[in-house]
C-alpha cells in the first residue's frame, strides 16, 4: 500500500463522499430537534387525511375523463357540424339576403337620387350660374373699383401721410416721450434706487441672513440630531424587542413545521396515489370476476351458438328462400312484361297494318353518271359520263 492509501481522509472530503447519499432525501439543512420530532406524526395524520381526499379526487378525474370521451367529444363533434354544415350556411344566406335588401331599400335610392337629380340640379342650377357671374360680371367690377381706389383714394392718402404726417409725427413723439419719461420713469427709478433698495437691504436682509445663520442653523442642527439620536433609539428597540423574536420563530419554528407540513403533505398524496390505483386495480378485479368474465363466458358459450344456431338453422334457409322467391318474381315480371310488349305490337299491327319494306329503285339505262361534274368519280368505270339533268328537267 502505498502513502496515499495510509493517509486518513479529511472530514470534508468524508462529507462530499459519504455525506450526499447518507443524508436523507427530504433532509433540509439547519432542521431541528422539533422538526424530528413533528415529522412522523405529522405525516401519519396528513396520510390519513389524504387518502380520502385523494380518492375522491381520482374518482372525480375518471368520471371527467369519461364524461368528455362519451358526451363532451360527440357532443362538441355535433355541433361543429351543425354550425359548420347549417347554422354557417344560413346566416350567410341571411346575411347576403338582409345585405341585398338594405341595399335594394336605403343605399340604391339614394345614391340614384344623388347621381342623378341632385347633383345635375345643383351642377347646372347653382354652380355654373354662379360661375359664369363670377367670371363674367363679378370679377371685372372687382378690377375696376381696385384701379379706382387704388388711383383716387390710397395714393392721395399716402402722398399726405409721408410728406406731412411723418415729419411732424417724429418730433410730437419725440416730446411726448421726454415728457412721459420726466413724469413717469425717472421718479420711480430714484424712489427704488434710493429708497426701497436700501432700505430693504438693511433693514430686513441684513438682520434675516444674521437671524437664521447665527440662531436658527445651530438649533436646526440640534434638533436634527436629538430627532436621529431618538430614531436609531426606537429602531434598535423595535428589533431587539420585536424583529429578533418574530425572525427566531419564523427561523425555528414556522419553518420547519411548514416545510414538514409541506413534504408531508407531498409524501402523503404519493402514497394516497398508490392507495388509490391499488383500490381501483382491486374494484377492477372485483368487476371482471363477478361481472366481465360471467359475461364473457355466457356470450361465448350460450349466446354464440344460440346465434350460430339461428343463422345456420333459420336466417340462411330464410334468405335463400327469399332470394329464390325474388328471383322467380323477377322472371314472372319480365315473362309478364314481355307478354304484354308482344301483346301491344300485334295490337298495332292489326289497326296499322304492316309496315312498307323498302325496296331499290334501279335507275335509267343508258351511260354511267357523273357525281360531282367531273371525270373522277363516276357509277361505272370504264364508261363515258352522260350529262347531268336535273328532275325537273326530266319531265
Amino acid at each position: 500500500m502505498s502513502d496515499m492509501d495510509l493517509e486518513k481522509p479529511s472530514p470534508a472530503t468524508a462529507t462530499q463522499r459519504h455525506g450526499a447519499h447518507m443524508a436523507p432525501k427530504d433532509h433540509e439543512p439547519g432542521d431541528g430537534c422539533l422538526a424530528q420530532v413533528i415529522r412522523i406524526p405529522v405525516r401519519v395524520v396528513v396520510v390519513l387525511v389524504v387518502i380520502p381526499v385523494r380518492m375522491v379526487w381520482d374518482v372525480l378525474v375518471l368520471c371527467g375523463r369519461a364524461v368528455e370521451r362519451v358526451l363532451l367529444r360527440p357532443l362538441g363533434r355535433a355541433l361543429g357540424w351543425v354550425f359548420e354544415k347549417v347554422i354557417t350556411p344560413v346566416a350567410l344566406a341571411l346575411a347576403w339576403l338582409a345585405a341585398a335588401i338594405g341595399k335594394a331599400l336605403f343605399y340604391w335610392p339614394w345614391v340614384a337620387l344623388w347621381r342623378y337629380v341632385v347633383v345635375p340640379v345643383v351642377t347646372y342650377g347653382l354652380v355654373v350660374p354662379v360661375v359664369w357671374v363670377y367670371r363674367q360680371l363679378l370679377t371685372p367690377l372687382g378690377h375696376g373699383i381696385a384701379w379706382l381706389v387704388e388711383h383716387l383714394l390710397v395714393a392721395p392718402v399716402t402722398w399726405v401721410y409721408r410728406q406731412l404726417l411723418t415729419p411732424l409725427g417724429h418730433g410730437v413723439a419725440a416730446a411726448l416721450a421726454w415728457l412721459a419719461k420726466a413724469l413717469f420713469y425717472r421718479p420711480w427709478v430714484a424712489l427704488w434706487r434710493y429708497v426701497v433698495v436700501p432700505v430693504v437691504t438693511y433693514g430686513l436682509v441684513v438682520p434675516a441672513a444674521w437671524v437664521y445663520r447665527q440662531l436658527l442653523t445651530p438649533l436646526g442642527h440640534g434638533i436634527a440630531w436629538l430627532t436621529g439620536a431618538l430614531w436609531r433609539g426606537s429602531v434598535r428597540l423595535v428589533r431587539t424587542l420585536l424583529v429578533a423574536p418574530v425572525v427566531w420563530l419564523y427561523r425555528y419554528v414556522l419553518a420547519p413545521v411548514g416545510r414538514e407540513i409541506a413534504s408531508a403533505v407531498g409524501v402523503a398524496w404519493r402514497i394516497a396515489g398508490h392507495v388509490s390505483r391499488a383500490v381501483g386495480r382491486g374494484l377492477k378485479w372485483l368487476a371482471w370476476n363477478m361481472v366481465g368474465r360471467p359475461a364473457r363466458w355466457c356470450y361465448r358459450e350460450v349466446c354464440t351458438p344460440v346465434g350460430h344456431f339461428v343463422r345456420d338453422a333459420l336466417w340462411r334457409p330464410a334468405a335463400d328462400a327469399a332470394v329464390q322467391t325474388g328471383r322467380a318474381a323477377r322472371a314472372a315480371l319480365a315473362s309478364a312484361r314481355e307478354t304484354v310488349r308482344q301483346a301491344r305490337r300485334d295490337a298495332w299491327r292489326a289497326l296499322i297494318g304492316t309496315p312498307r319494306e323498302p325496296r331499290a329503285v334501279a335507275g335509267p339505262v343508258g351511260q354511267a353518271r357523273n357525281l360531282g361534274g367531273g371525270q373522277q368519280t363516276q357509277t361505272v368505270p370504264g364508261a363515258a359520263a352522260e350529262p347531268e339533268i336535273s328532275l325537273p328537267q326530266q319531265g
